[in-house]
């Protein structure tokens, strides 16, 4: 007589493959990140080494628990005995729940591609000229390269030491970011931007600088990548003396492969 198989049993058969499953999906989600580039949109690219690793090891613990379980499905068909139970760790979900939540988690990062961040998240976070606290701040700091090859990074990094606006007047810019509408500035003026990443995307900031146009800034909406040319001026926005772009062009430009800086 045949005894049908209980649902212990089935349980028993189902888990560790649920494990293995859920281990070998987020291997290959780290690795496809890197292979992608969509990782320099989550991290720092110091600790890409860490993720790349990771991916490597999940892929091989995954793919030795396989083999091991495959073995003692073998050995158990081959010998008629019971798979001896799996252990379950102390958890505060009921068996198979946590390694259930891994796997559609990692499924949906196969599935969803990572995306930038825009300027509603920029003005959520609130647009600085001055780079965060977590950053080390050093007590002078000095650019070797001319004022129209600054970055909008250096300028900022400049402005960390020297913030005294009217030191830049007249000096030549030239600058790539993306574009904000800040509510509290008027209308010929626009954010220029760039977010800033010091461990991974849940501290990325921005910072940027203010642009002041010849026109209205309706004319380039949020989150488009500009060129912006011009030389630095200072002007009151807002109640704040700040340094700010006198724009003489602006050419939109796509997004750069790397949106971010570090």
């Amino acid at each position: 007589m045949t005894i049908p198989n209980s649902p212990s049993k089935i349980q028993n058969i189902l888990m560790p493959w649920l494990d293995v499953s859920a281990i070998l999906a987020w291997g290959i989600l780290m690795l496809k990140y890197w292979l992608t580039g969509k990782l320099r949109l989550l991290i720092h690219p110091d600790y890409f080494w860490l993720v790349i690793f990771g991916g490597f090891g999940l892929l091989a613990l995954g793919t030795l628990r396989a083999q091991s379980l495959l073995s003692m499905l073998r050995r158990s068909r081959a010998s008629r005995i019971i798979l001896p139970q799996t252990v379950q760790h102390i958890s505060l979900f009921p068996p198979g729940w946590s390694s259930t939540l891994l796997l559609i988690t990692a499924l949906l990062g196969l599935i969803v591609t990572p995306r930038v961040f825009t300027s509603q998240t920029a003005i959520e976070r609130g647009v600085a000229d001055t780079l965060s606290m977590t950053r080390s701040h050093p007590v002078s700091f000095r650019s070797t390269k001319p004022p129209q090859e600054r970055s909008l990074i250096d300028w900022i990094r400049i402005l960390n030491v020297y913030p005294e606006p009217e030191t830049y007047r007249g000096q030549k810019v030239k600058v790539q970011g993306f574009v904000i509408h800040p509510k509290e500035m008027p209308e010929q003026y626009l954010m220029l931007a760039r977010f800033v990443i010091t461990c991974c995307a849940a501290d990325a900031y921005p910072v940027g600088l203010p642009v002041k146009l010849t026109g209205n800034r309706s004319a380039y909406p949020q989150d488009t990548w500009l060129e912006v040319e011009g030389q630095m001026i200072a002007e009151t926005l807002a109640g704040k003396r700040q340094l700010t772009i006198q724009a003489t062009s602006l050419k939109p430009i796509p997004e750069p492969k790397n949106p971010y800086d570090y």
